[in-house]
């Protein structure tokens, strides 16, 4: 025989065989593979004129749908039915599923193997019918309605429910089935089985859609008068189940999953792979957990008071001479400023990090310190460092800015009640006029390291250019160091700008000191001479169109905020160079 695939003009694929000889036998198997995925049948959105029925078609969608349209005439029977159905304005979907069920309730479903379809009107005299005469029915009232409709034929695949306390079928069960579909402006065609009263499911199997019953038989021809007999059967079977609630694995799964797990663990340890897992548990507080920080609010004095404590806690339990590190986090869509992160950082040798800790400040308590105890702590550092106190610079907050912003308010309000929509900038313009315009609010280092003739590197500091006299921090609540108006810096070329980048991490890395190095004496010690301050032709403001290349941005920044001395440390090239700075602070401190 041959076979050629084509397409009807529903564009449904069936194959055409021409046979040259008599056969004696004709048979045909298909062998198909479901996903028997549950889904939603009322997952759809329709467009807002098709919302509530009746409802028309736009005429080129009229159109189109013309095949789909096309009623027979209504006998007696039909037009009762009809008469009966509500064409009231209502909800569409409402609509299609009452007129549904309802012809679910009137036509009694049988099995009938007589060769072809009964007319409406057989059906709803008999009350009984094929699921494909029901089909065939439903499609007819949905066009009489004005809803372009479909004969669908396929296969309807039933499984048993893994909670047979649930219903539905006492075993697996797959047979040819029939039923309608309707056109709906924005969702598309939507099945409707009027044999079981339900939207058609993942169950249902389309393999043919026409405008007429006839157009999607599965076999349709012609032969010779001859004796025939027809057998027809069909079967299905399960060839994979993903694990779910209702169904978990079984204890032999189980061991199976813990011994490939052991093998997994095996490979990797012997190839020393090793792993690690982050996680970010959710705390809440047992007192005041209706309150805003808890539900909604990025941060709050309990939130922030009850994590230091747990930062603490943890530092004691895990890393006693640890780092603790108070710094942003990940700033999500939507909201005003990032989020803080606290840090606890410590060596895995056991060396300390940072040894007294009672140096460091309770988060909770306010030790009265002003912008004249950040000036008098970055002093004492320059000589730990042993740069030079000349290139601290007091910084303020922007004058010009706030009285822009003050100019901008409605003349019946007063900058501390600003009445401003955003949260944020009415705490911020609040608290810059509480504690005076032109109030310094920090102090800044230019501080890098570098390395020397002789061969041990050293910290180095010089002047930083810019056209105002004072520096005005950018406006914002962050810490100070993320507010410098690194822009100002005088300009350099992009070929001279020196980059720093992070490290390989499979490189070999040098052994770090073995314990730190504290230097109490420095503090009274001559500057260094090894390669000493920038030279008297780099400590001059640049000339017009010339690149500043000696002018390092990186700064270390001492702010006072709510009673407390923070220090905004300066971005480095080397681990070894950031040890050796919080050392330098640890001493200060003491």
């Amino acid at each position: 025989h041959f076979i050629n695939w084509q397409q009807d003009p529903q564009g449904n694929y069936l194959a055409r065989l021409v046979f040259p000889e008599p056969t004696k036998e004709f048979s045909v198997e298909v062998d198909l593979v479901a996903e028997m995925a549950i889904y939603n049948p009322f997952d759809f959105f329709l467009e807002p004129s098709a919302e509530n029925s009746p409802f028309l078609y736009e005429a080129a969608l009229a159109r189109e749908l013309r095949p789909f349209l096309e009623t027979e005439p209504a006998g007696r029977g039909l037009s009762t039915f009809l008469a009966n159905v509500p064409r009231s304005q209502t909800s569409t979907i409402n609509f299609l599923v009452a007129l549904n069920q309802r012809l679910h309730d009137a036509i009694g479903y049988v099995i009938r193997m007589e060769p072809g379809i009964q007319s409406c009107e057989q059906t709803l005299k008999l009350g009984t019918g094929s699921c494909r005469d029901s089909a065939w029915l439903l499609a007819q009232v949905l066009r009489h309605s004005g809803i372009a409709a479909r004969f669908v034929s396929g296969y309807l695949i039933q499984l048993k429910a893994d909670n047979t306390a649930a219903g539905g079928a006492s075993a697996d069960f797959t047979d040819l089935h029939a039923w309608a579909e309707a056109y709906l402006p924005g969702a598309g065609w939507i099945g409707l089985d009027p044999t079981s009263g339900l939207f058609a499911g993942e169950g249902h199997i389309p393999l043919a859609c026409t405008p007429d019953p006839t157009s999607a038989a599965p076999i349709s021809g012609m032969i010779e008068p001859c004796k025939t007999e027809f057998h027809h059967e069909m079967s299905v079977r399960r060839i994979f189940e993903s694990p779910r609630v209702t169904k978990p694995y079984s204890d032999s799964q189980w061991r199976e999953i813990d011994a490939l797990g052991d093998l997994v663990d095996a490979d990797l340890n012997s190839k020393d792979v090793r792993l690690t897992m982050g996680g970010e548990p959710t705390f809440v507080a047992t007192d005041e957990a209706e309150a805003t920080e808890w539900k909604t609010e990025v941060a709050g004095p309990l939130k922030r008071r009850r994590a230091t404590q747990l930062l603490s806690k943890l530092r004691d339990r895990f890393a006693p001479h640890s780092l603790l590190h108070f710094g942003q986090g990940k700033w999500y869509p939507g909201e005003p400023l990032p989020r803080w992160a606290f840090g606890c950082y410590w060596r895995k040798d056991g060396v300390p990090v940072w040894e007294d800790a009672s140096l460091l400040a309770d988060a909770n308590q306010d030790y009265g310190y002003t912008v004249e105890h950040a000036r008098k702590f970055l002093d004492v550092l320059t000589r730990r460092l042993q740069v030079s106190a000349s290139f601290i610079i007091d910084v303020y907050e922007d004058v010009l800015y706030f009285l822009w912003k003050e100019q901008r308010l409605p003349v019946n309000v007063s900058a501390l009640n600003s009445k401003l929509e955003d949260a944020g900038e009415r705490r911020r313009l609040a608290r810059v006029f509480e504690q005076g315009l032109g109030k310094q609010v920090g102090c800044v280092l230019p501080l890098r390291r570098i390395p020397t003739r002789a061969g041990v590197p050293r910290w180095t500091s010089q002047p930083w250019f810019l056209v105002s006299e004072r520096m005005f921090a950018i406006a914002g609540d962050s810490a100070l160091g993320y507010r410098l108006p690194l822009e100002s810096l005088p300009w350099t070329k992009p070929e001279d700008v020196h980059y720093t980048y992070d490290p390989d991490p499979f490189a070999k890395r040098e052994e770090l000191a073995t314990k730190p190095e504290h230097r109490p004496d420095l503090f009274t010690a001559p500057p260094a001479i090894d390669n000493p301050e920038p030279p008297e032709d780099k400590a001059k403001p640049p000339e017009e169109e010339e690149s500043a290349a000696w002018v390092a941005r990186p700064a270390l920044c001492i702010e006072p905020r709510d009673g407390k001395l923070f220090v905004f440390m300066p971005p480095v090239e080397y681990l070894a160079d950031y040890l050796d700075l919080v050392t330098a602070i640890e001493d200060t401190a003491k």
